[in-house]
C-alpha cells in the first residue's frame, strides 16, 4: 500500500516535516511504501502547483493510496480532493493540524483559493474515509479549526488531543494505527 504525504508550508517546512513522514514510515513498518515529495514554493504554497504534484504522485503510486497531509498541506489536501475528479486512487485521506480557510477560519490575502466551498463534502466520493487530527495546543494553527472542517466535512472521523503541539509531537501514530485499521478491512 502507498501512503503519499503532503509537507506544510513555509521557509523550511519539508524539512521540518520529514521527521513527520519518517515518523510514519517506522509505525507503519515495511508493509507501506510512504512517499514524501517536496512540493513546489513551500514558502507561498501556489495552490495549482501544489496541485499538479499531488495529482501526479497520486497517479505514480502502484495500486490504491493513502494520502496523509499536515497543516497547509492538509488544507490544499482536502480541497484538490473535493473537487477532484481523479480521484478513484485514493484510499483515505488524513488530515493533520489543518487550517480552516474562508468564514470562520483563516483570511489572509493570497489564500482564498483554500477555502472549501459551502456544501464541498458532497462531492467526496463514497466511501473513501477521512480523518481529523488536531491538537488543543496547537500554537500555530486554533484548535477551533477543527470545529469548522467536522462541520463541513460531517463524515469525517475527528481525532482531539490535548497536547502535541503543531508537530504532534512528530509522531503520526495514531495516523498510523487509522491506515492500519483501513487495510484490516
Amino acid at each position: 500500500m502507498s501512503i503519499l504525504f503532503i509537507q506544510g508550508a513555509g521557509h523550511g517546512a519539508h524539512e521540518e516535516d520529514r521527521h513527520l513522514a519518517e515518523s510514519l514510515r517506522h509505525a507503519l513498518g515495511s508493509r507501506f511504501d510512504v512517499r514524501y515529495p517536496a512540493m513546489p514554493a513551500e514558502e507561498d504554497a501556489p495552490y495549482d502547483q501544489w496541485c499538479e504534484t499531488i495529482e501526479r504522485d497520486v497517479a505514480d503510486a502502484p495500486g490504491p493510496v493513502m494520502i496523509v497531509g499536515h497543516s497547509v498541506g492538509a488544507s490544499i489536501l482536502i480541497k484538490w480532493f473535493c473537487e477532484s475528479v481523479e480521484t478513484a486512487a485514493v484510499a483515505g485521506v488524513f488530515l493533520v493540524a489543518c487550517p480552516f480557510w474562508g468564514g470562520d477560519g483563516w483570511l489572509y490575502e493570497g489564500y482564498e483559493k483554500l477555502a472549501l466551498e459551502p456544501g464541498s463534502a458532497a462531492n467526496l466520493p463514497p466511501g473513501v474515509p477521512v480523518f481529523l487530527y488536531h491538537c488543543q495546543d496547537d500554537p500555530i494553527v486554533p484548535f477551533d479549526h477543527l470545529a469548522l472542517y467536522s462541520h463541513a466535512l460531517p463524515q469525517a472521523t475527528v481525532r482531539a488531543h490535548a497536547n502535541g503541539g503543531h508537530q504532534l509531537n512528530n509522531d503520526l501514530t495514531v495516523v498510523a494505527r487509522d491506515i492500519d485499521s483501513l487495510c484490516a478491512h
